[in-house]
């Protein structure tokens, strides 16, 4: 087995392939070529940062019709983190407006500057640290994870997924209820940095690597 960690450029993309080599003793690869990807039985979609720039630099990197191919077909595991969920929704508000990949329907959305918690308190935008993470729908990423868990997010924008069968987290944060596991078929996606997020977060990545979807 191979996990192929895709490095276009964006992403925390050393200590994502740190965190998979501590939970497994499967070939772990940051690669850019397509033959690699295309040979690994495991997929990582990192991003970090503004999505145009990643969106950009897959498209510099000439990434993305391979990553639109492996999404349409679904024939391997592919895990996104960060950006990496939010690049497959259709639409972006970030940086005026982007559109992205696609492949889940809904659309990412900046939080509310101006939102508040229970006692009133104001809110800082990025949501910065550790949350926690209701399971909303059954997973095998999910297994051996304690249901409200705690996962470590740094974030100023959200996912809004259309379609609730392909909601499988959520977080609150102020009135706001983030999608921050999504996925569909062989593809699932997360908000949070599981690389960051401890015991929950290395669980998280071994389920990846031991999916069978």
């Amino acid at each position: 087995m191979t996990i192929a960690v895709i490095d276009y450029g964006m992403g925390n993309l050393h200590s994502v392939a740190k965190a998979l080599e501590h939970v497994t003793h499967e070939h772990v690869i940051i690669t850019r070529d397509p033959r690699c990807i295309h040979g690994a039985t495991r997929l990582v979609l990192p991003g970090q940062g503004a999505i145009r720039d990643c969106m950009s630099e897959l498209e510099k990197t000439e990434l993305r019709g391979l990553v639109l191919e492996l999404l349409a077909n679904q024939s391997k595991p592919l895990l996104g983190i960060c950006v990496g969920q939010q690049m497959l929704l259709d639409y972006s508000e970030e940086n005026g407006g982007i559109a992205c990949l696609g492949f889940l329907s809904g659309e990412v959305r900046h939080f509310p500057t101006d939102m508040r918690d229970a006692n009133e308190q104001r809110l800082k935008v990025p949501h910065m640290g550790w949350n926690l993470v209701h399971q909303h729908h059954d997973h095998p990423l999910w297994n051996g994870i304690d249901q409200d868990e705690h996962f470590y997010f740094v974030h100023s924008y959200y996912a809004e997924a259309s379609d609730d069968a392909t909601v499988f987290g959520t977080t609150e944060y102020g009135h706001i209820n983030a999608h921050v596991a999504i996925g569909r078929d062989a593809t699932f996606a997360v908000q949070f940095h599981p690389e960051k997020s401890s015991r929950a977060g290395l669980k998280l990545l071994e389920n990846f690597i031991n999916w069978a979807p």
